[in-house]
């Protein structure tokens, strides 16, 4: 009986010391990346907008904006007890074969959620490509929609500019970057993110980080301002260890603006007095709950960002793809169609993988979104 006891006592620890040792040796696998160090984090210390312990924002961004626990949110959230509709049908798409594409031909392709290819003053960029079926660092959470995996790093041309906006899992998405590593010429990302692309591998001559308001010339005719963003990092349990921003796009021709994921904030008046104005911006206009209202933009939220960016056409982002929201996967498209009404601007809706010419669209867009139901 004594035995018997003595196993009782020891099998429970035993058991909590494994599943310790599991959840150590999972979070040391590549897909969480590298925190940064040496004279990376030096570089980190020396910027304005860091606080010795982590980036902030501009201006104050609670990340939660209700009562609700963090805790409870993202639980409720992931297990759907709010609603999390997705499509019931496969996502309109188009499988366009880009590397037949004409690089002297200014144009831009939308290749689902905030992923983007450019073509751009004779420079092939691509933005934020997530290609894997998930976006999350466990297979089976946060699917892809039906019919939007079309796209893989062989489908890709040479790749004169890789362009991160920050370090989360449906923006910087480890297989994808580990496919496309002998196609990128070079990578520009936030202060910080470097230590991942480090850690999976890349030539660090290749890769260049930066902080908010500098400016990276590629060439003669084109160069990259890094943009502020209002957001957050991180890829595990640490925070905002590296720089989530935007980028500003300009060429001898044309002023492209790509937000990243971002709440509303002063900074997209100061973006578009500086830099504006734009030919097309694309924005954050996704995932939005009033749960975290600080670090997305609603459809409403990115009209106004648009009229204060002073841009002659709007693109949205963070839709389309993967659901992280509770809202109805069309709402931010119905939403924007009706709130963009009325504005200087022209909103284009392609589908994902059509090539839209940056000096005019093929044809009107449809409204692709109302011919795919949501399961509710």
């Amino acid at each position: 009986m004594k035995r018997i006891w003595i196993y009782l006592l020891i099998i429970p620890g035993c058991l909590t010391i494994i599943s310790l040792a599991a959840v150590i040796v999972f979070l040391h696998h590549p897909v969480f990346g590298a925190l940064p160090g040496g004279e990376r984090l030096e570089r980190i210390q020396r910027s304005p907008d860091y606080d010795g312990e982590a980036f902030r924002n501009q201006i104050d961004t609670p990340m939660k904006t209700t009562d609700q626990s963090e805790v409870s949110m993202w639980m409720e959230t992931l297990s759907g007890d709010k609603g999390h509709p997705r499509p019931t049908g496969l996502i309109p798409s188009i499988k366009t074969d880009l590397k037949t594409l004409d690089p002297s031909q200014d144009l831009i392709v939308w290749l689902g959620h905030s992923s983007y290819f450019v073509q751009l003053a004779g420079q092939r960029i691509l933005i934020d490509p997530v290609f894997s079926a998930y976006a999350a660092p466990i297979p089976g959470v946060n699917k892809a929609f039906g019919g939007t995996n079309l796209y893989t790093a062989e489908d890709m041309p040479g790749i004169d500019v890789l362009l991160i906006s920050h370090d989360h899992y449906d923006h910087l998405d480890y297989p994808t970057i580990r496919a496309l590593q002998g196609k990128v010429k070079q990578v520009i990302a936030g202060l910080g993110v470097g230590a991942h692309f480090e850690r999976w591998g890349y030539d660090m001559g290749k890769v260049r980080e930066a902080d908010w308001n500098e400016v990276i010339v590629l060439s003669s005719h084109l160069q990259v301002q890094v943009t502020p963003a209002r957001h957050y990092s991180g890829r595990s349990f640490t925070r905002d260890k590296s720089l989530w921003v935007g980028f500003a796009i300009e060429s001898s021709a044309r002023r492209l603006f790509f937000s990243g994921d971002s709440g509303y904030g002063p900074h997209f008046a100061r973006i578009g007095q500086q830099r504006g104005p734009f030919d097309l911006v694309i924005l954050d206009a996704g995932q939005y709950d009033p749960r975290w209202a600080n670090v997305h933009m609603t459809p409403e939220q990115a009209v106004q960002a648009a009229e204060e960016l002073g841009t002659a056409t709007l693109m949205q982002a963070h839709v389309g793809r993967f659901s992280i929201a509770p809202h109805d996967w069309n709402d931010p498209f119905r939403r924007m169609k009706v709130a963009s009404q009325g504005h200087s601007f022209a909103l284009w809706t392609p589908e994902i993988g059509r090539p839209v010419n940056l000096n005019h669209p093929s044809r009107p867009f449809d409204a692709w979104w109302e011919t795919v139901s949501a399961d509710n």
